[in-house]
């Protein structure tokens, strides 16, 4: 049976030092994460990005994706981020862009040779609700650009996570794992087994699917 790759998104330690951050991750035998930019900050400067990505990688971390990063449909702002992800030697960006910038970053993806993977954040967000609502998009654009699932504001989307991975297979490029205590719109975020979703159902999806990018736990 194919293994996934179980991290952390270090969102979920934004108010953890670097250091801190690494220390707990190898307590806890964690080999990848997706790095937020309280520990990858968007202002430093390549060398500092590289060497930031490469001391985790020196504790035995492995940086497969960054973000989430806000997006603009703009395209000095665009190229920024690119160009950050790119500085940083990740090849796969989380992201919550504007549906007028996929054109845009449709040829930037191509240009910088990066993978994108649009977060869904739930029936708040307006522009990627569900998973569905960006791969319905996507599906027609560059391979490069795909989907962050996060389950928990899948579900309170009205989308079982499960079957939105299995999907949308051709274009999952990230996870961002997490439980709820409802799947109703005001659903709160919860320990990982403590809540009310299908945790082991969204596992099997991604076994099935051979899913190869950051199984990412959020909190």
């Amino acid at each position: 049976m194919p293994s996934l790759n179980i991290g952390v998104a270090t969102y979920t330690l934004r108010l953890w030092k670097i250091d801190e951050t690494i220390a707990l991750l190898q307590k806890l035998g964690i080999q990848y994460c997706s790095l937020k930019d309280s520990h990858l900050p968007r202002n430093a400067s390549p060398e500092e990005l590289k060497a930031i990505v490469a001391k985790f990688k020196d504790a035995g971390i492995t940086a497969l994706s960054c973000g989430n990063v806000g997006l603009k449909n703009d395209e000095v702002d665009a190229r920024k981020a690119f160009q950050y992800a790119k500085d940083a030697g990740i090849g796969i960006m989380v992201c919550a862009p504007p549906v007028d910038a996929l054109p845009l970053l449709d040829r930037l993806v191509k240009e910088y040779d990066l993978k994108l993977a649009i977060h869904n954040h739930g029936p708040e967000d307006k522009q990627f609700p569900t998973p569905y609502d960006a791969y319905n998009l996507v599906r027609r654009l560059d391979k490069r650009i795909g989907l962050c699932v996060d389950v928990g504001h899948c579900a309170r989307g009205g989308k079982d996570p499960a079957k939105a991975i299995l999907d949308c297979r051709d274009r999952v490029y990230d996870i961002h794992m997490k439980d709820i205590h409802t799947t109703e719109r005001n659903g709160r975020a919860k320990e990982v087994g403590r809540g009310v979703l299908d945790i082991p159902s969204i596992l099997r999806a991604l076994v099935k699917i051979q899913f190869q990018g950051n199984v990412g736990f959020e909190y």
